[in-house]
């Protein structure tokens, strides 16, 4: 199991907050390989990530570089390189069992999983901070992707990548926020009850197993019973998604861009799983991708305003508990079928450029679950100010 990639000195501050960065993140003079073998002879950095700049100046101090899903294209966290990393928290209910963590910040939530750090610096374009909180019981926030500047970040997707941390609670996720973003969480202290949200009838809840359908269940009845006010409510705009990504969406379009020339050189160096979907975007055309942002700019404005009149939705973050790394390891089609499903539901929050947190809501002898608390762009104080007042009654 490799979380790691590179460890730095050990803080003399003990009070300092520890962060360790997802390796498609700059750090002055060293190489950013993103999990992959084909960058690892690239020019190192000549300057720290403005996230990693941030962090820094603020006095925390970083423990190293973590592992990820190659080129942070994947929800499961598999990377066949340098090591998948092993869910901490899983292994702690199943000793003898090996899960993924979810991606693609595997090694951020295996660094904060495993108390390394206290924040795991990550990324989130489908989900990739949120998966791997959900399945390792950890607490996960892709704000507003406009908030955080990406500036040496390595992209995957320019319109829908955000940066953000994983942590082990909802104070220390909105620390992380405000130095990120260099700006100021409004605390509110409101009560549940003064919190309207809605939950999704169809698609968010679809196909969840056995121990995420209980968590989920019992998270909605405890936070009802506590005062909170929760209407069940129609989404009919989630059966657009699939016409609206027809050419593929904008991962693959905008990363084959960035790795044309890359594939051309190197392609048998990638993860074959990886080049697959990036070179789905090759056959996708400019009036293609004109047309799937004009598509999404009116998908955003509908969805927002059926939404407005709540102060939240809830949700599953993902559908499935941790799967067992065997389980994808060899098998494509079983690890099509799970990366799918991981990615289902935090990913239509990224395409409406909203904002959600994934806490934790399982029990202490359950595998790790996650509730999305998420609403669309801008709404970030009332997401992280509910998520506060939910984890007080939730937190296993």
């Amino acid at each position: 199991m490799t979380t790691f990639l590179k460890t730095y000195p050990s803080p003399h501050d003990s009070r300092a907050l520890r962060f360790s960065i997802k390796d498609l993140f700059d750090v002055a003079g060293e190489i950013t390989t993103a999990g992959s073998k084909v960058l690892r002879d690239a020019a190192p950095a000549t300057q720290d990530a403005t996230a990693v700049a941030r962090l820094k100046a603020a006095g925390a101090v970083a423990v190293g570089r973590t592992n990820m899903s190659e080129f942070a294209f994947s929800g499961v966290g598999f990377n066949p390189h340098y090591g998948t990393p092993i869910n901490p928290t899983a292994r702690l209910r199943e000793p003898h069992s090996a899960r993924v963590c979810g991606g693609s910040s595997s090694g951020a939530a295996a660094s904060v999983a495993s108390d390394a750090a206290d924040i795991g610096l990550g990324s989130d374009t489908g989900g990739s901070l949120r998966i791997p909180a959900a399945l390792c019981g950890l607490v996960g926030f892709k704000s507003t992707a406009r908030l955080v500047p990406t500036d040496g970040a390595l992209p995957l997707s320019t319109t829908l990548d955000t940066v953000g941390a994983i942590t082990k609670d909802v104070t220390v996720a909105v620390q992380a926020h405000e130095i990120l973003a260099n700006r100021t969480i409004l605390l509110s202290n409101k009560p549940l009850h003064a919190y309207r949200v809605a939950v999704i009838k169809n698609v968010f809840a679809d196909s969840l197993d056995q121990t995420v359908d209980l968590a989920w269940k019992r998270s909605l009845q405890a936070l009802a019973e506590a005062g909170l006010s929760i209407t069940a409510i129609e989404l009919p705009e989630l059966t657009e998604i699939p016409s609206i990504n027809a050419t593929g969406g904008f991962s693959p379009i905008e990363s084959y861009r960035w790795h044309k020339d890359l594939l051309a050189a190197h392609q048998a160096d990638y993860d074959p799983r990886v080049a697959q979907r990036i070179l789905l975007g090759s056959k996708a055309t400019e009036t293609d991708y004109q047309r799937l942002q004009q598509m999404r700019t009116d998908w955003i404005e509908r969805v927002s305003s059926r939404l407005q009149n709540f102060d939240a939705v809830l949700s599953p973050t993902v559908p499935i508990v941790a799967p067992t790394i065997a389980s994808i390891e060899a098998d494509d089609t079983e690890f099509f079928r799970v990366n799918t499903l991981l990615l289902r539901n935090p990913s239509i929050v990224n395409l409406l450029d909203g904002c959600a947190i994934s806490i934790p809501c399982q029990k202490r002898n359950e595998l790790p679950v996650g509730l999305m608390i998420w609403h669309a762009a801008m709404h970030d104080d009332t997401v992280l100010n509910l998520a506060l007042s939910c984890e007080k009654l939730l937190s296993p």
